[in-house]
């Protein structure tokens, strides 16, 4: 019988760890290779293992998701292999500075946009081919809520305007595949889970009361597959639902 997701090809960005390695372990168990991008080795070695233990294999890219012109040979290089992407999970992301705006020292700046927003850019630029060239093509911009409620938080500012510039990246990219292709592009919401990103938010929290990026992975992947019709929205995890982006106010 087979999988889910058989012979998809999928591109999990920030694979070692967290999301990213929950993801790659589910687009995995439904079928799809997982080309798997992190910048540690032996964490990505460790993923490797964990696949090849349920009969799936995995293509390791050792990667800083900085480094641009990589990704561009990357794009290049899966559209040799394959001719195609089918699934791109765009989950690399830093939560930068925690502290006023006027203390944030510019190259952390730099980092913070660097990390969430443009290498999803130069993601975009070098995979809109392979993409387009799958009959099912599915863009998954793993973003946050920090960026578009109503009350943003405090001392955050890098973490909150970068996510809300990769929302506004992502639902570019939707409108302008809508009518000329078949990918589909979603961004989405995990709400706190138990990883080291949100153990830095909020150190005090009981990481026992929080969802874990297992709980959180089959519903990113359910986006994945060729049955998803949605593009250009969120999902929110923490509500389970799919929600257009609101107007502005």
């Amino acid at each position: 019988m087979a999988l889910p997701l058989q012979n998809r090809i999928a591109l999990v960005t920030g694979a070692s760890r967290g999301i990213g390695r929950a993801v790659a372990v589910e687009l995995a168990r439904q079928g799809a290779h997982v080309v798997a991008m992190a910048r540690t080795q032996g964490a990505l070695e460790e993923l490797d293992d964990e696949i090849r233990g349920f009969g799936q294999e995995a293509t390791l890219v050792p990667c800083d998701i900085r480094d641009f012109d990589a990704l561009d040979r990357l794009g290049a290089a899966i559209f040799e292999r394959w001719k195609r992407l089918d699934i791109l999970v765009a989950n690399s992301g830093v939560l930068g500075p925690i502290t006023h705006i006027v203390h944030i020292d510019p190259p952390q700046w730099d980092l913070s946009m660097a990390v969430n927003v443009t290498s999803n850019y130069r993601l975009i630029r070098a995979l809109d081919m392979p993409l387009r060239e799958s009959d099912a093509g599915r863009a998954v911009f793993v973003s946050s809520g920090a960026g578009n409620k109503a009350d943003l938080s405090p001392y955050r500012a890098a973490y909150a305007v970068s996510k809300a510039a990769l929302d506004a990246l992502a639902r570019t990219y939707a409108a302008e595949t809508a009518t000329t292709s078949r990918v589909k592009v979603m961004v989405t919401n995990p709400g706190p889970l138990r990883t080291k990103m949100r153990a830095a938010v909020a150190p005090g929290e009981d990481p026992l009361s929080l969802k874990t990026p297992e709980d959180f992975a089959p519903r990113l992947v359910a986006m994945c597959g060729p049955d998803w019709t949605e593009t250009g929205k969120i999902y929110d995890f923490p509500s389970d639902s799919v929600r257009s982006f609101r107007g502005p106010a």
